[in-house]
């Protein structure tokens, strides 16, 4: 069967599916396995412990209550598929996947087709960097970046807006007013925030041991925790301290300037557009596999074409189906389903 994606879902089912005796190959873009994160911001951490960051048989290095920073993330996932022999093939970006007569045709940017019964799909919870229209309105001298491409604050001049009120953005904003910049946080509601530690305990040991990691997401509570997403480790009384300036939901943008929801607006001279990923699957070219987003419809992993499966999209199942700590209980299930 082919996985299309080696990033911690890929590798995670793959853990599974050698252990099962299924044959496998995984297939990834980048030219190494867990470039998706070294190509991060410089100062991105986990927010998951250690202790609940590991893929199935090999820990993640380290103290188990300290929090992996990004290079340690990628090197680990390259560490993972070379200690468990995983059969990953690097520089593989899919680009077309069709069916005919009952097996899967998977066309890759090198021009190699493969031929398979099985097909899963793991690229990741993120997708595509998503930046909205309203940002061809800025002069072209302004700089522009999705928060996927920021690394530090020494690529951008002092005056900067970030549009974006979720976790990248509190942690994008309060590094560049950390640094000296002076930073609009434009955000289009007001999310909830937790911090990172609870009683003396760090936020996702009470998620575990309460099993409200594991709430479906289509349970009541796990409903509520969707539509609820909180902001980690971030308040904003300590973005507002560092010097943040909270904005409105940006409406339109115009020359140098953003202009948000109550009338107000600032002028910038950089914008960070930490505005989410979409998925766009319109590379599967298999009737009745896409839903009307274009985005591979799906259930608990499964989908309604026999045999092309999902794995470590966002509240695929619960709030850990994305998780590095978590993915494996998704892996471990579709493992024994694919087996059969």
């Amino acid at each position: 069967m082919a996985v299309v994606g080696a990033g911690q879902a890929g590798l995670a089912l793959g853990y599974y599916l050698d252990r099962l005796g299924v044959s496998f190959r995984l297939l990834d873009s980048s030219d190494r396995v867990g470039a998706s994160w070294s190509q991060r911001w410089d100062s991105l951490t986990l927010f998951t412990p250690r202790r609940y960051s590991s893929l199935p048989g090999l820990e993640l290095p380290g103290d188990t209550w300290s929090y992996a920073g990004k290079d340690e993330v990628a090197d680990y996932l390259k560490d993972y598929a070379h200690h468990f022999a995983l059969p990953v093939q690097t520089g593989s970006r899919a680009t077309r996947l069709s069916r005919v007569d009952g097996k899967f045709l998977l066309d890759l940017a090198t021009g190699e087709q493969i031929v398979s019964r099985q097909v899963v799909i793991a690229t990741g919870a993120f997708g595509k960097a998503f930046t909205p229209s309203l940002a061809d309105s800025l002069d072209a001298d302004i700089t522009q970046l999705h928060a996927e491409k920021y690394r530090n604050p020494n690529m951008l001049p002092e005056n900067v807006a970030v549009v974006g009120g979720g976790n990248s953005g509190f942690q994008i904003a309060h590094e560049l007013a950390q640094a000296g910049k002076r930073v609009a946080l434009s955000e289009g509601a007001q999310l909830p925030t937790l911090p990172q530690r609870l009683l003396g305990r760090d936020l996702f040991w009470w998620l575990t041991s309460t099993r409200l990691i594991h709430a479906p997401g289509d349970s009541r509570t796990g409903r509520r925790m969707r539509a609820n997403e909180p902001i980690i480790g971030a308040p904003r009384r300590m973005l507002q301290d560092a010097g943040v300036k909270f904005c409105p939901r940006t409406v339109s943008a115009k020359g140098n300037r953003l202009l948000f929801a109550d009338g107000e607006h600032v002028d910038v001279e950089a914008v960070i557009w930490a505005t989410g990923y979409k998925h766009d699957d319109r590379w599967i070219e298999i009737p009745g596999a896409l839903d009307a987003h274009g985005v591979l419809a799906q259930e608990d992993g499964a989908t309604a074409i026999p045999g092309l499966y999902v794995l470590g999209r966002s509240w695929q199942r619960d709030r850990g189906s994305a998780l590095l700590g978590y993915v494996h209980r998704d892996a471990e299930r579709l493992a024994r389903r694919v087996e059969a």
